[in-house]
């Protein structure tokens, strides 16, 4: 499982934190699961990322893989939500659309943008890493989208003088 968290100042993304959390193929899937849960509140303790971007699940050949993946971004998302954080999901073709330009850019090329992106090296090995460091960064850039799952209720704006009021950080 990889995971980003981005800080942004003024118009610069840095990398707060990045990585792989490898999940043992011989521990019960349920055990690897409660993994990324602990990992994704750990995570969202250290940090206090602001919200939480996610892949959407895609669709494949494989049902067990699909289910198995389903499960893992369930209980991430659900780690997300009990911390209070409002939920983005994005897909796969969406995130490479983003980042590269083509929505069918290999695991490599987003890694070479996300290295141009942050004007940084990145590790091969860790294309999880990248890819998770790719929807965080295609949420910077498509921070108009609505949250999948708000956290608590805000005040809605009826009009721009009081959205501008309660979202002073989002005038640029």
């Amino acid at each position: 499982m990889g995971y980003g968290i981005i800080g942004i100042s003024g118009k610069k993304i840095d990398i707060i934190t990045l990585g792989v959390q490898k999940l043992q193929a011989k521990d019960n899937h349920y055990i690897r699961l409660q993994h990324i849960h602990y990992k994704i509140t750990e995570l969202i303790s250290l940090y206090s990322p602001d919200c939480f971007a996610i892949e959407a699940p895609f669709f494949g050949k494989n049902v067990q893989s699909m289910l198995k993946l389903g499960r893992a971004q369930g209980v991430a998302i659900a780690a997300a939500i009990q911390q209070g954080l409002d939920i983005f999901e994005y897909s796969p073709r969406r995130v490479k659309q983003v980042i590269t330009g083509n929505g069918n850019a290999g695991k490599e090329q987003v890694w070479k943008m996300m290295q141009e992106i942050l004007n940084c090296e990145l590790e091969v090995s860790s294309f999880d890493g990248t890819d998770a460091l790719a929807v965080a960064v295609c949420h910077y850039y498509d921070d108009n989208r609505l949250p999948v799952k708000k956290a608590g209720k805000k005040k809605k704006a009826d009009s721009w003088e009081k959205f501008i009021a309660l979202n002073p950080g989002r005038i640029k």
